[in-house]
């Protein structure tokens, strides 16, 4: 258990990272700027909350609807698939 609160807590600062060196690189232009696709993978992979309060925090992708929509999406079935597996631990 220890190990994958470990995983959730550096992926979600990696995904909040990542964010903010998006909205750094957006603000200064011409440097390389971080994928879409990059930051929909960080989260879809357990950062959704990260990239959720990045977005919230500096203001970065809030026009997008594909942010907006998805990123509240996967930390939905996130959160509920987190509840499920405490639910089957706990009853086992």
């Amino acid at each position: 258990m220890i190990m994958v609160l470990a995983y959730l807590a550096v992926i979600n600062l990696v995904g909040f990272g990542l964010m903010g060196s998006d909205k750094s690189r957006a603000r200064k232009g011409g440097r390389r700027r971080v994928p879409e696709k990059r930051l929909f993978l960080i989260a879809a992979a357990g950062g959704a909350l990260g990239v959720w309060i990045a977005m919230r925090s500096f203001r970065h992708k809030t026009q997008h609807r594909s942010f907006v929509v998805g990123i509240p999406a996967i930390l939905a079935v996130q959160v509920l698939a987190g509840l499920y597996l405490f639910d089957l631990v706990r009853a086992g």
